[in-house]
């Protein structure tokens, strides 16, 4: 499906967070015209210091965060309610909704895998997912979304760093309102019709 709006993006690492292992983590974002997202990561370091999660089967799987992995959080226009994405280099993925910041949580049941592709060096790591239309299905037809995109990265001693678009004072917190800092519209032509689509 060809793209019809697309941004591109760096993420920054948390100030109390920082690692040398990594360079930078760029992404990019593509709405296409089904109202699907294509995301795509780019993060660009030694990978040799890196925990990166082995290949595994492409299910859905909780507790992605604890590891390194890449995430999007998505708001449809002022609503309070949005959706978190978890992506993992193993191609597994976890998808939850929040009626308001960080309440109301429920597990996204999709019934559908969520495609992610993986490719990597000693060098760089690139990971690609697409969010269907169906699973975005509770964002209102035609709106405004907000999105937050974020990175966990784990050393090999464990320890974990976290990137992300901007970051609220005080400790990592991808959840917080003002992370919403990417604004996209999804069209009208082929979504489903509007009956209750935003979360609350």
């Amino acid at each position: 499906m060809p793209g019809l709006s697309s941004t591109s993006v760096s993420l920054v690492p948390h100030i109390n967070n920082q690692t040398a292992a990594v360079h930078s983590i760029k992404a990019e974002i593509n709405v296409t015209s089904d109202g699907a997202l294509r995301l795509r990561y780019l993060l660009e370091g030694d990978l040799e210091q890196l925990a990166i999660p082995a290949m595994a089967s492409p299910v859905q799987n909780d507790g992605l965060w604890r590891h390194t992995c890449f995430e999007a959080f998505i708001a449809a226009g002022s609503t309070a309610g949005y959706y978190e994405f978890n992506f993992s280099p193993s191609t597994q993925w976890a998808a939850y909704s929040f009626g308001r910041y960080r309440e109301e949580m429920e597990l996204l049941q999709c019934g559908a895998s969520l495609p992610i592709e993986v490719r990597r060096t000693n060098e760089w790591l690139e990971l690609e997912a697409r969010i269907s239309s169906t699973m975005l299905s509770r964002l209102a037809i035609n709106s405004m979304i907000r999105m937050a995109l974020s990175a966990v990265v784990e050393e090999s001693d464990s320890r974990l760093c976290y990137w992300a678009l901007t970051h609220p004072p005080g400790s990592p917190d991808f959840h917080h309102p003002d992370s919403f800092v990417v604004h996209l519209q999804r069209p009208v032509a082929e979504l489903p019709h509007p009956s209750s689509r935003v979360l609350s």
